[in-house]
């Protein structure tokens, strides 16, 4: 999914989760972005602010921390990083690899007033 739209779409769960405790303000969503994704955190921020302007959420700070994720080669069975979103096993060549971990981007914490 491209930035702008994934962006949007973190916007309005932002903006739902506010409404729901009857926020006034969204100050600030923190959240993990899985390396596999290939999505730029800095462009993701751009297009949340772009985004957000006229909302509760103007302003905000859309804190992302990028997450490493191991796959397992069903080739040989062992264990590495890949590089980006390739499952290239470094140890056998395999292209089939089983990711270990999540994947995507999620949402931990959004601080309101």
């Amino acid at each position: 999914m491209h930035e702008a739209s994934l962006a949007r779409e973190v916007l309005k769960v932002t903006l739902d989760r506010a409404a729901e405790c009857s926020a006034r303000r969204v100050r600030s969503v923190r959240g993990w972005i899985a390396e596999t994704e290939a999505l730029s955190p800095d462009s993701l921020r751009f297009h949340f602010a772009l985004h957000a302007r006229g909302t509760p959420a103007e302003g905000a700070k859309l804190e992302l921390r990028l997450i490493h994720v191991e796959a397992r080669c069903t080739g040989c069975r062992r264990v590495y990083t890949p590089e980006h979103h390739v499952t290239l096993c470094p140890f056998c060549g395999s292209t089939e690899g089983t990711l270990l971990g999540p994947t995507g981007l999620g949402l931990d914490i959004l601080e309101v007033e």
